[in-house]
This record gives C-alpha cells, structure tokens and sequence, in this order.
C-alpha cells in the first residue's frame, strides 16, 4: 500500500522572529504538514540561520497543526544526551509534532570557524551511528546504558517522555550512511553524497534515476522489514514547457543545455505547470517510493499549487 504525501518547507530565508512566525503560519495555512529548519552557524551556503532547536519552539506557539523538524543537526554539534533532553521537551511543548533529523555533519568551513577538528568520514558517521541508538532509547522512554567507541552512558533516562518517541530522520547519501539511515531511521532524505573536502557533490550522476534507485536499495535492504519513509529536497521549475524549464536548470547549474534530457529525468527536479508536477510526484511515488517532499520557503506559494492535487 502506498504511504499518503506529505510535504515540508525549508526555512532557508527566516532571518527573525517574525520571519519565522509569518512562515510558519504560511506553511500551515497552504496545507503543509512540516516546517524544518537547517543547522547551521555560518552564512555560507545558505544564509545565516536561527538555532534550530529554539526557532522550533517558536514555530510550535505559533501554530496549531504544522509539524516541526531539523534538517538535519549535524550530530558532532551536540551531545546525544543533551539533544534527547531538548528533542524531549520540544516534542512536549508542540504537543507531539517535533521530528527529529540528525546527520553526521558534512562541512568543513564551519567546523574550521568553530575551531572544532573535522574528523575523517568514517569517525563522524560512527559517532553518529552511536548518537541514533542513544537518541532512540533515550525518546523511548528507556533507561539507557551504552558503551561505544565514541559515548559511554550509564543508567540514564530522559525527562520528559515523549507519549510517541519523535520518528528520526537521517538525511544520507553514501553507501555506508544510507545503510545506518535504513537501520535506524523512521524517515530517509536521500542525498547526493558528502566529498572529504567538506561538501556536497554537485556531479550530474549523483542525481540520476539509476544512482537514486541505487540508494533507495541500500536503504531498503538496511531497513529489512521496517517500513521506511523516503524523503528528498526537490527544485520546482513551474512554466508550460518541461523541456524549455529543464535547459534553464541545466545551465544554471553548471551541467550545460546538452544536459537538458538528464534533468527532465532526475528525481529530484520538478519541471512544468503544477498538473504536471503531480504527475511526476505520482509517478515517482510508484517507481522510487518517495512520499516525503520538502521545498524551499522562497518556492512555497507557488508550490502549493501541487498539494491539494495529491491529497485531496
């Protein structure tokens, strides 16, 4: 049976609180389900943010119905303990809507500003995979006692607890991550995958169908007989003509008009009038399993076009 759509908004452009407040009310009133908000304390890719966390709690007050989430906290920012306490209490101050996304961090320019050591790939995302199994017991309401080779926890619970344990969302996009995100995870963000240089791979096969069908099994296979949301940032182009919105993405990006043919096929781009959209999310709800979509918030209104097409 397929899942029901959901639909999220990035809050990439909130730069105050009535920003925030305004956005999320928007969200919610254009049927929405989520407002999740990035994890970053450097202006550079996306523009300076507000500390995720407290903004949520924020967006919470201010609306009734809106989901919140993280997009995803990079786990070397925080203790997994401490982050349970907040993710407890956030989920009981929105009365239950808070998920919590968690990665293993990715970029180097903001760990060098911080004067934090940006580990090899392998010691992040291994901290990272003790972080969910701590985060999981913790929110669950259990007593918890780990010995890893990055936490040591004794006999500790959390305060307060959660009626349902907020679902954890890992974003992930290299083979060892989408396997650790399948383990764990209630939600899955696909993602082109992290380079050791500290930043995200803009090459055009990172985002083509047969690459994209190739992380979906890896998270599928992880997840054995749980059943996984799948989820993806997308990029609408509305116009009447695919194919015309396509060459435009094509060279903007960097991957030339040529290029056009390959983006009407990648999976995360959304080219067209929003009936047409529709079609493109239906049809790769079927072949990839995707339900899960968020947006920008610079795109948000024109976006909402798309929603009621698919959960009417």
């Amino acid at each position: 049976m397929d899942r029901d759509f959901r639909f999220g908004v990035v809050g990439e452009s909130i730069r105050s609180g009535a920003d925030l407040t305004r956005t999320a009310r928007r969200a919610e009133e254009l049927g929405y389900d989520v407002l999740v908000l990035r994890d970053h304390f450097v202006a550079e890719p996306f523009g300076d943010q507000l500390a995720p966390m407290v903004a949520l709690a924020s967006a919470a007050a201010a609306t009734s119905t809106l989901r919140l989430g993280t997009m995803v906290l990079a786990n070397d920012y925080r203790h997994p303990v401490l982050l349970a306490k907040e993710a407890a209490t956030l989920d009981h101050l929105s009365g239950g809507r808070f998920e919590l996304g968690v990665g293993a961090g990715w970029l180097r320019d903001e760990y060098a500003a911080a004067g934090m050591p940006f580990d090899a790939a392998g010691a992040r995302v291994g901290r990272l995979e003790e972080s969910l199994e701590i985060l999981r017991s913790l929110l669950g309401g259990q007593q918890t006692t780990f010995a890893g080779d990055h936490y040591r926890i004794d006999g500790l619970t959390t305060f307060p607890r959660p009626a349902q344990p907020p679902p954890l969302v890992v974003g992930a996009g290299s083979s060892r991550m989408l396997g650790i995100a399948g383990r764990h995870a209630d939600t899955v963000g696909i993602l082109p995958r992290a380079l050791p240089d500290g930043t995200i791979s803009e090459e055009v096969t990172e985002r083509l169908p047969d690459t994209i069908a190739r992380k979906v099994g890896l998270v599928r296979a992880a997840a054995a007989d749980r059943d996984v949301e799948l989820s993806m940032m997308v990029t609408p182009t509305f116009g009447p003509d695919p194919r015309r919105a396509a060459a435009r993405v094509a060279v903007l990006r960097g991957w030339g008009a040529s290029a056009a043919d390959l983006v009407l096929d990648m999976p995360s781009q959304f080219l067209g009038p929003p009936e047409h959209v529709a079609e493109q999310l239906l049809a790769r709800r079927d072949r990839y399993g995707f339900t899960y979509y968020q947006v920008s918030d610079e795109v948000m209104d024109e976006f909402a076009a798309v929603i009621p097409l698919l959960t009417g």
